[in-house]
């Protein structure tokens, strides 16, 4: 009689008890301690190549609020997909990269105007050891310490942002507000924006302030292909951040969010384009605005945790590409 296959790891809770950083074992979805994709939870990036963080923060939201519990809800919907490397990507990303779940940023949400500094401080402290870095929102805010941080070590950047609103609505001072991130970052000169992109974009602005945009009409007509080859002959050779608004979705794909916007793309569309994107020089990504408060079946939190992979893979493209 021949030995039973082994299916399940002898030591369960794979993200304190795993011996490697790297590649994919399979662990009961509905039990276990929540890490990233099962990652090892560390703060030590010795030998790391990407660390994922969350940023639990929603207090800058101009109307529902609920993202401070979207890191959680997305680390507990990527066991579901830690089984395998994602489909189609050809390679498992967990055999190219070595990924640790770096845990959250800590901030005191009583000292609001101290919380910028926290990020990107936290991101900095990541970047300073040449491991790139997976941020897990949290509301949009997050994105305007995180590039402060990127830009520092990478120079200005390109960005590539999947979005229902552009973000670059004017502001003033020092405000924390989720719509005007971009407008801080250009006004910076964090973010270069002839070389930059928006894509998904159905909400009114009169000033893109020079970033490319491709709305949401432009990529039901177009196609996600037309979209991706577009969108590279902008970013070229740049270094590059992906920022990954859930409510670039449709509400139907992604309702738990806190500005959801109709007319948005499939969960297909997004997860096409940022495959055809595969080769560029991707240095840095998030994924923001789940709001689990407002999701149903965690199909929100589900496409998040998707879409973060998805954006491991496409940071493991580029390595190749760049013979890293």
């Amino acid at each position: 009689m021949s030995a039973p296959i082994e299916v399940m790891p002898k030591i369960g809770d794979l993200a304190f008890t795993r011996d490697s950083h790297y590649g994919s074992i399979m662990e009961n979805a509905f039990a276990g301690a929540l890490s990233f994709m099962r990652r090892r939870y560390t703060r030590d990036l010795t030998g790391v190549d990407v660390a994922v963080m969350g940023v639990p923060l929603d207090l800058t939201t101009s109307g529902r609020p609920g993202t401070r519990l979207g890191p959680r809800a997305i680390r507990a919907a990527s066991s579901h997909l830690a089984w395998s490397r994602p489909w189609p990507w050809e390679s498992d990303v967990f055999e190219d990269l070595a990924v640790v779940d770096y845990g959250d940023c800590l901030f005191d949400p009583g000292r609001p105007m101290e919380i910028p500094k926290a990020i990107r401080e936290a991101a900095a402290e990541v970047l300073a050891t040449d491991t790139a870095l997976l941020t897990l929102g949290g509301d949009h805010f997050i994105t305007w310490p995180l590039l402060q941080a990127h830009a520092a070590k990478h120079g200005p950047l390109s960005i590539i942002q999947f979005d229902a609103h552009t973000d670059t609505w004017a502001d003033e001072g020092e405000r924390l507000d989720h719509g005007t991130m971009l407008w801080h970052a250009i006004n910076e000169g964090l973010v270069v924006p002839s070389r930059s992109a928006q894509i998904g974009i159905r909400t009114h602005n009169d000033d893109p302030m020079g970033v490319n945009i491709f709305n949401a009409i432009e990529v039901q007509k177009q196609g996600p292909e037309a979209i991706a080859k577009k969108v590279r002959e902008i970013v070229g050779d740049n270094p590059v951040y992906v920022t990954f608004d859930i409510d670039c979705l449709d509400p139907s794909a992604a309702p738990g969010t806190g500005t959801p916007v109709v007319g948005g793309l499939t969960s297909y569309q997004a997860q096409e384009i940022i495959r055809g994107l595969a080769g560029l020089n991707v240095v840095g990504m998030d994924v923001v605005e789940v709001s689990p408060p407002f999701d149903h079946a965690e199909i929100t939190a589900l496409a998040g945790a998707t879409i973060a992979n998805d954006l491991l893979a496409l940071h493991a493209a580029g390595k190749k590409a760049r013979g890293a």
